[in-house]
């Protein structure tokens, strides 16, 4: 069936753009009154949430929303790109001072940055930003709000250097400095851990301590996720069922970019569901979380990529096999931060069914790739063809026997080791012909694992 060309999509990479994507009200998704409220207090404050949670998207529709008002001005930067400068002072200013300067010229239309940027430069790479920040306020007509995006990209003495330049403005604010400014990245600052050039060790919250508030953009709520596949249903006709409904959101919990990826999956890169009068039914929706597991995105592998920090470490381990997790609320706030986990009426779980299942499978990738066919024995289906519980542990305790110590040394966390072994003994025997729930009850002393053959 054919298509319109200006047909919208779920977004998967970017801010939202209203005309191309489904999507939900970026101001109602934030604590709108309460910025408000602190930017007329002239605070300077936090908005962090995980990777593609829709943070830009939330900033470029603050910046919109202030500048409909005749109270402030309010300019948008990503500084992303001075992350390449690593500790190199005078590159991160040089890369911030180009995009702050465009942002200015194209929002507020004030060139005064753009002009000066090179007198700006020469007044030294630790005074530059600060320099430009104070012009910025002294040529505006009225006081100057300024969002910064991706500030924990940059590092070290780069990441030091902006934020002590931001704290010694703040006494000038606002005349001569922004009256606002919002810090916006992953993390919060009290979470930033600088190592200087020199080898000394400053925390963000240190440097940073005229933080007035830190606020964290949630993910989408159930209602929420129903209006935003609603949206397909009535541009398209495409129905999606209660059942599949459901299993989208025990799958996501509303975690944005899962939410659109879920859905995207299930209506535009899977063939068989591209005629709109096709019903996307629980089976279909299955079908699509299994498919958008197996693609790894970048989503999922920067996600992943966290498991090797410490401080995940000493929350995920434990987590697997139902053991005491670290005593640190530090440690599990970070992790509720970086979107890993959620708290449950029981405690700490994975933040969703999809995380659930691809935390063992990254750990045990390696591992996978070592159990061939023939080490997996063919006789653990009953006579009826399904699986027999005693004759499938009676073939993995032979396996384990054979070749689980090899295995458990290519196992990144060793302290769960035969269970993310028996895990991945387990994929292998599905492979694709049913699927292994997991349950994960920290502090319970178990990991509950229901394994669907032929469903």
């Amino acid at each position: 069936m054919f298509e319109p060309l200006l047909v919208k999509h779920f977004n998967t990479a970017g801010p939202q753009i209203a005309t191309l994507h489904y999507s939900i009200d970026p101001l109602a998704r934030i604590k709108l009154a309460e910025i408000e409220s602190l930017v007329a207090q002239q605070r300077y404050f936090v908005l962090h949430a995980p990777r593609q949670t829709g943070k830009t998207t939330c900033l470029l529709a603050l910046r919109d929303h202030f500048n409909a008002g005749n109270k402030v001005r309010a300019v948008y930067a990503n500084i992303e790109s001075a992350q390449a400068a690593r500790n190199d002072i005078a590159s991160a200013a040089q890369a911030i001072l180009s995009v702050l300067a465009q942002q200015v010229q194209s929002t507020l239309g004030i060139d005064a940055l753009e002009l000066n940027r090179q007198k700006l430069l020469d007044r030294g790479a630790n005074a530059a930003f600060g320099s430009a920040l104070r012009l910025l306020a002294q040529s505006s007509d009225r006081p100057v709000l300024v969002l910064l995006d991706e500030v924990d990209a940059l590092v070290g003495d780069t990441l030091i250097s902006l934020l002590r330049q931001l704290r010694a403005g703040y006494a000038d604010r606002p005349k001569d400095f922004p009256i606002s400014i919002i810090l916006c990245g992953v993390r919060d600052v009290r979470d930033y851990r600088m190592t200087m050039s020199d080898g000394e060790v400053i925390t963000g919250g240190s440097a940073f301590n005229i933080k007035a508030e830190s606020l964290r953009l949630g993910d989408f709520s159930r209602e929420e996720l129903l209006a935003l596949y609603a949206q397909h249903t009535a541009a398209t006709g495409q129905i999606f069922t209660p059942e599949a409904l459901e299993l989208a959101w025990q799958s996501t919990r509303g975690q944005p970019w899962l939410a659109n990826a879920l859905a995207e999956q299930a209506v535009w890169k899977t063939a068989g569901n591209l005629d709109r009068a096709m019903v996307i039914d629980l089976a279909r929706m299955r079908a699509a979380r299994e498919a958008l597991i197996l693609r790894n995105d970048s989503h999922l592998d920067q996600l992943m990529d966290k498991l090797k920090e410490p401080r995940v470490r000493a929350i995920i381990a434990p987590m697997l096999e139902g053991q005491i997790l670290s005593p640190l609320e530090a440690d599990r706030q970070y992790l509720l931060d970086l979107g890993l986990i959620r708290r449950t009426e029981s405690g700490l779980a994975p933040a969703n069914e999809i995380y659930a299942e691809v935390l063992p499978r990254v750990l045990t990738e390696a591992t996978q790739s070592q159990i061939h066919s023939e080490l997996i024995a063919s006789s653990w289906k009953g006579a009826d063809g399904k699986l027999n519980p005693l004759q499938f542990l009676t073939n993995f305790f032979d396996f384990w026997r054979e070749h689980g110590e090899p295995m458990m040394r290519t196992v990144p966390y060793h302290e769960v080791a035969p269970t993310l072994v028996l895990m991945t003994y387990l994929q292998r025997v599905i492979n694709g012909a049913g699927r292994i729930e997991r349950e994960y009850a920290a502090g319970s002393g178990r990991l509950d694992l229901l394994v669907l053959h032929g469903d």
